[in-house]
């Protein structure tokens, strides 16, 4: 990721921490549910893995196609299952994030000399990488789903305070779904931040 390396570093270790727990949210619940928190612990540890500063790396353009194509495989098998239903959308919208993941990384392997995104003309200003089009495409997808996501989660979280004696998930469940949508929301606010630094 091109940018100051706080903010990329910042990324990686909030995007880590949302793998890991989707990674741990896959012991429970039904078959469906473990194979949505499979899909969120691959997108959340590949973000992960992209935001990861550009001077931290040695950045190869073999890597950047690796990933294009890891990725590339797992919008087309996100594609084939989204079809219907809550969980159909969710499925696209994994889809649409790997897809995303495979335009940035793309986008890296063709922006020479800097590693991870964009390069510097002549007069030191840089250039961003990717096409303008696809990129503010992306963005405004990416914005509507946060600002979404955001949107859905406060009557949830009110009517919750209101009927539940005690605050939290319900016991016997790892985590509940507020904090899924919570990884979600965290997910798609990583998504904005690093198409923004192309």
């Amino acid at each position: 990721m091109h940018g100051p390396p706080l903010v990329g570093w910042l990324l990686v270790a909030l995007c880590a921490a949302i793998g890991a727990y989707c990674l741990f949210r896959m012991r429970a619940g039904a078959a469906g549910e473990r194979r949505a928190a499979g899909g969120d612990a691959l997108m959340g540890l590949g973000m992960a893995a992209m935001a990861v500063p550009a001077a931290a790396l040695d950045t190869r353009t073999w890597g950047h196609v690796a990933f294009a194509l890891v990725f590339g495989a797992v919008g087309l098998r996100a594609l084939v299952l989204g079809r219907g239903g809550r969980a159909g959308m969710h499925h696209l919208h994994h889809a649409v994030g790997a897809f995303a993941m495979v335009y940035m990384a793309l986008a890296m392997a063709g922006s020479p000399g800097v590693g991870h995104a964009g390069h510097t003309a002549g007069d030191g200003i840089r250039e961003p990488a990717g096409n303008p089009l696809v990129t503010g495409l992306l963005l405004v997808y990416f914005a509507v789903y946060v600002v979404r996501t955001a949107a859905g989660m406060v009557p949830v979280t009110a009517v919750a305070a209101q009927d539940a004696p005690w605050p939290g998930p319900r016991p016997g469940r790892v985590g509940g779904p507020e904090l899924t949508d919570a990884c979600r929301l965290s997910m798609g606010i990583g998504m904005l931040a690093m198409l923004l630094t192309m």
